[in-house]
C-alpha cells in the first residue's frame, strides 16, 4: 500500500505545471521544451480538437484559457471477488496503465480516495473527446476484470495552473 501511495504522489507531483502569465510550455517526447504564446497554444489545442474557452481574470487582467478535460471516477465494480494474489496483480497492471496514460499525455493526475467508499479513485484525462477518454479509462485492467467501473464526466480547468 505504501508503494502505491508513493507512485500516486509521484504522478501528482510530476503533472504540476507552472503558471505563466504570457506563455505556456509545450513538452514533447525527446524534444526541448518550447514556449508558446497563449494565442499559439489555443490555436494548437483547437486544431487537435480540444474544447476551449477563455475569459479575462478581473483581478489580474490576465486572459485565462479554460480547457475541457474528463474526470473518470473509478467505482467498485460488480466483480470484487478475486483472490488477494489476483487483486494484487491487477493493482500492478492498473498502476502500469495509469503510468502509461500519464507518459502518453492522456492523463494528468490520478489517485485513490482516502476512504473505503464506493468511489475508489479518480483520473483526469487530457483528451480531445469524451469517447477517447472513455475508451482509455475502460482499457484499464481493473475495469476489464470487473473490479472497477468508470463514471466519466466532462470537466473544465485553466491551462497552466497547478495544484496547491
Amino acid at each position: 500500500m505504501a508503494s502505491l501511495l508513493i507512485v500516486l504522489i509521484c504522478l501528482a507531483s510530476a503533472c504540476q505545471q507552472e503558471h505563466k502569465e504570457a506563455a505556456a510550455p509545450l513538452h514533447g517526447h525527446g524534444i526541448e521544451t518550447v514556449t508558446l504564446s497563449k494565442a499559439a497554444l489555443k490555436a494548437k489545442l483547437e486544431s487537435e480538437g480540444y474544447q476551449l474557452f477563455e475569459y479575462v481574470d478581473e483581478a489580474s487582467g490576465d486572459t485565462i484559457i479554460m480547457q475541457q478535460y474528463f474526470i473518470a471516477f473509478l467505482k467498485n465494480g460488480p466483480d470484487r471477488s478475486q483472490s488477494k494474489e489476483v487483486a494484487d496483480s491487477l493493482q500492478i497492471l492498473h498502476l502500469n496503465h495509469l503510468s502509461m496514460m500519464y507518459e502518453l499525455g492522456h492523463a494528468d493526475i490520478s489517485g485513490p480516495f482516502g476512504d473505503d467508499g464506493e468511489i475508489r479513485g479518480v483520473t483526469v484525462y487530457n483528451t480531445p473527446t469524451f469517447e477517447m477518454a472513455d475508451s482509455l479509462a475502460n482499457a484499464d485492467p481493473m475495469v476489464k476484470a470487473g473490479r472497477l467501473v468508470i463514471e466519466l464526466h466532462p470537466w473544465w480547468a485553466a491551462k497552466g495552473f497547478s495544484l496547491r
